[in-house]
C-alpha cells in the first residue's frame, strides 16, 4: 500500500470528499444498491487503471459491494487525489496504488502492482493497464474482458484488435450516449476551463482561447470558453468538424496562423506534438498552452526544452519557458490533462453516468462469462456499450432528476416501423 492508514487526517478529508460527490452520483448509487443485494461480481479480481478522484472512489466502491475483489492504481501521475486514495485504504481496505505527482517508474510499478493481483477484468483510462498486461513478462491468460473510459484508450485498443494482438474483448465505455456526449463535452468543458482558472488566475474575458480539436471534448471547452467572454479559435483537420465549428459560431484557421494571435492554447486531439516547436516559436510572449487530451504528448515539450533558455515555475501548476527569441511561453500542470493536475477533473454528475456504464459493463462482462447470456460471444474486439444498457442509464438520470418524458402509442410504435406511409 502506498499510502499510511495511520494518517487519520489525510484519510479523513478524502472519505468526506468522496461523501460529497455520492450526492451527485444518484444513478451510480441505485446500482450499488442494487449490487449490494445480488453480488454480481462475487469472486471477481478486478483491476481498475483510473484517475483516482473522489468520483472514481464511489466507482470502486460500487465494485466492491457488488463482491468483486478491487486493486485501484492511477491512469496519470498527476491525476491522484491523495486524500481520497488513503481513504480507500483505511475505510474501504481497497488497494490503491497512487500518488499525486509520481515519477514514470513509479507510475508503472504501480501497473504492476495492480497486474499482480491477477485480475479476470480490466478497467482502464487509457488503455496503460491493457497494454502492459499484454507485454512480457504478463500473460492475458484468463481474463474474461474489460472497459475503456476514454477517446484516447480506445484508439489504441482498436489498434491492437486491428494488428490481431489484443486477447482479449473490450467495452468502449467512451462511446455510450450517456457517456461521451455529457463526460466528454460537458464534463471536460466544464474541468478544463476550472483547471486553467485555478493555475493561472486570468481573466477570461477578451482573451483569444485556441482549441485544438473539435470532438465532444472540444466542443465542450469552445462553448465554456466562448461563455467567459472568450473569442474562441478552433483549430482542426477533420473537415466536417471544421464545418460544424464555423456553424456553431467559431472562427476556424489553421494552427500556424492562430498561434500567432492566440492568448490561451488547449489541446484535446489524442494525437502527438499537435503543437510543435515551430509553433512555439510563432506564439506571442506570455502565451498560456496546456493539454485536456489524455497523454501530454499532445504538446511536444522535448522541442520546447531544446529552443528554451531558462526554465523556471512561476507559481504551482506553471513553468515559464524563456525561448531563445526572448518570448516566454507559460506551460501549465507539465502538459498533463490541466483539468484533474489543477482542478478535480470532471464534476460527480456527469461521472455518475459514466461510471455507471463501466459497473453495469463489468456486470455484463460476468454474465456473459458466466453463460447468464445467451446467444452472446464476445471475441478479442472492442464493442459498443450494449444500447439497453445506455439507454438504462438515461432514463435512470432522468428519474433523479425529476423529469418525465412522454411514451409512444403502439400505434406510433407501429408507425415507426412500417414502410407503408401513405398521405
Amino acid at each position: 500500500m502506498k499510502y499510511d492508514i495511520r494518517d487519520i487526517k489525510l484519510s479523513k478529508e478524502g472519505k468526506l470528499k468522496i461523501e460529497w460527490s455520492s450526492r451527485e452520483m444518484p444513478v451510480l448509487n441505485l446500482i450499488r444498491e442494487r449490487f449490494k443485494k445480488q453480488k454480481p461480481l462475487k469472486g471477481i479480481n478486478l483491476g481498475c487503471c483510473l484517475h483516482v478522484t473522489a468520483e472514481t472512489a464511489n466507482l470502486v466502491i460500487t465494485l466492491k459491494t457488488a463482491g468483486a475483489n478491487v486493486a485501484v492504481c492511477a491512469s496519470n501521475p498527476l491525476s491522484t487525489q491523495d486524500d481520497v486514495a488513503a481513504a480507500l485504504v483505511k475505510y474501504w481496505q481497497i488497494p490503491t496504488f497512487a500518488i499525486k505527482g509520481e515519477d514514470r517508474k513509479t507510475y508503472y510499478s504501480h501497473i504492476k502492482s495492480v497486474l499482480e493481483t491477477k485480475p479476470v477484468i480490466t478497467m482502464d483510462d487509457g488503455a496503460d493497464l491493457v497494454t502492459t498486461l499484454h507485454c512480457p513478462p504478463y500473460k492475458p491468460d484468463g481474463v474474461i474482458g474489460g472497459t475503456e473510459e476514454t477517446t484516447t484508450g480506445v484508439i489504441r485498443l482498436k489498434a491492437m484488435a486491428k494488428e490481431g494482438v489484443l486477447k482479449y474483448p473490450i467495452i468502449a465505455v467512451n462511446n455510450a450516449k450517456t457517456k461521451h456526449l455529457f463526460d466528454n463535452r460537458y464534463g471536460t468543458g466544464q474541468s478544463t476551463i476550472d483547471g486553467i482558472l485555478r493555475a493561472t488566475n486570468v481573466l477570461y474575458a477578451g482573451k483569444k482561447f485556441v482549441v485544438c480539436g473539435y470532438g465532444f471534448c472540444g466542443k465542450g471547452v469552445a462553448i465554456r470558453a466562448k461563455g467567459m467572454g472568450c473569442d474562441v479559435i478552433i483549430c482542426e483537420v477533420d473537415p466536417v468538424k471544421a464545418l460544424e465549428a464555423v456553424m456553431d459560431g467559431f472562427r476556424v484557421m489553421p494552427l500556424n496562423e492562430a498561434v500567432k494571435i492566440g492568448d490561451i492554447f488547449v489541446t484535446v486531439t489524442g494525437d502527438i506534438n499537435v503543437i510543435d516547436t515551430k509553433h512555439f516559436l510563432k506564439m506571442k510572449s506570455g502565451a498560456i498552452v496546456c493539454n485536456s487530451g489524455h497523454f501530454n504528448v499532445e504538446l511536444n515539450l522535448v522541442g520546447l526544452r531544446k529552443i528554451a533558455v531558462s526554465r523556471r515555475i512561476i507559481r504551482p501548476f506553471v513553468e515559464e519557458y524563456k525561448l531563445k527569441n526572448g518570448k516566454l511561453i507559460y506551460v501549465l500542470a507539465e502538459g498533463r490533462l490541466i483539468n484533474l493536475a489543477a482542478a478535480e477533473g470532471h464534476p460527480a454528475a456527469v461521472m455518475d453516468m459514466s461510471f455507471s456504464n463501466q459497473a453495469l459493463c463489468v456486470e455484463y462482462l460476468v454474465k456473459v462469462a458466466r453463460k447468464k447470456i445467451t446467444n452472446v460471444e464476445l471475441l478479442p474486439q472492442v464493442y459498443p456499450v450494449p444500447e439497453e444498457i445506455d439507454l438504462e442509464i438515461a432514463q435512470l438520470k432522468l428519474k433523479s432528476m425529476g423529469i418525465k418524458i412522454d411514451v409512444l402509442t403502439n400505434k406510433q410504435k407501429k408507425y415507426l416501423t412500417s414502410w407503408q406511409h401513405g398521405t
